[in-house]
């Protein structure tokens, strides 16, 4: 395991994310920024799913999707997300939770400029979370759009953006012996500062 110093002595959490971040990059076998995203749905009932993370900073964690998924009409219908992100490999934990922004459209741009071709084309065939009548359906899709975007470049779809969420909460978790494990929680402040606990195991 990377050795580091003892995170509980951490000052605010971004800076501790990234280092966690920079470690589950060197550890885990696939998707080190996989994290599981929480949503609750008109009723009030929790759903759950992993996503990809594609950006962090000072703002909150950001992340891409169909906004016409159960995803996006979730999220959109209350502006509140979770997230949790856990390292087998490091046995460390880290809990999000906090409201939700949209992307800025010059983000979604860049970021879905950055994606490989067959990507781009798939954002626009995928009614995603919707019911499909067989495989066949979405691969004539793939090929219509990839028809129709044959030359130049590929528009990001209006219904296909970013969401941040901007954290009231991060929690650390690091696993012990016993399970003793360590845990401290970073609390965002009124004066936009960050309040820092120990919690017991």
């Amino acid at each position: 395991m990377t050795s580091q110093p003892d995170f509980t002595e951490a000052a605010e959490p971004y800076r501790l994310f990234g280092q966690w971040l920079d470690d589950a990059t060197k550890s885990e076998p696939n998707d080190p920024n996989g994290v599981a995203l929480a949503t609750v749905d008109a009723d009030g009932l929790p759903d759950v799913r992993m996503v990809l993370l594609k950006g962090f900073d000072e703002r909150g964690f950001t992340f891409y999707t169909n906004f016409e998924s159960a995803k996006g009409r979730e999220i959109l219908g209350n502006m509140k997300a979770a997230m949790c992100f856990h390292w087998k490999s490091l046995r460390r934990q880290v809990r999000v939770r906090g409201p939700v922004e949209i992307a800025s459209d010059a983000e979604a741009d860049a970021y879905y400029a950055s994606r490989p071709r067959g990507s781009r084309i798939g954002a626009w065939a995928s009614k995603q979370s919707r019911p499909l009548e067989s495989r066949f359906a979405l691969e004539k899709a793939v090929a219509e759009y990839t028809a129709r975007y044959a030359i130049g470049e590929i528009p990001r779809p209006k219904h296909w953006s970013g969401f941040r969420i901007m954290p009231q909460t991060i929690e650390f978790w690091h696993d012990r012996p016993f399970r003793l494990h360590d845990r401290i929680v970073f609390t965002r402040q009124p004066d936009g500062g960050w309040g820092k606990t120990r919690l017991y195991p």
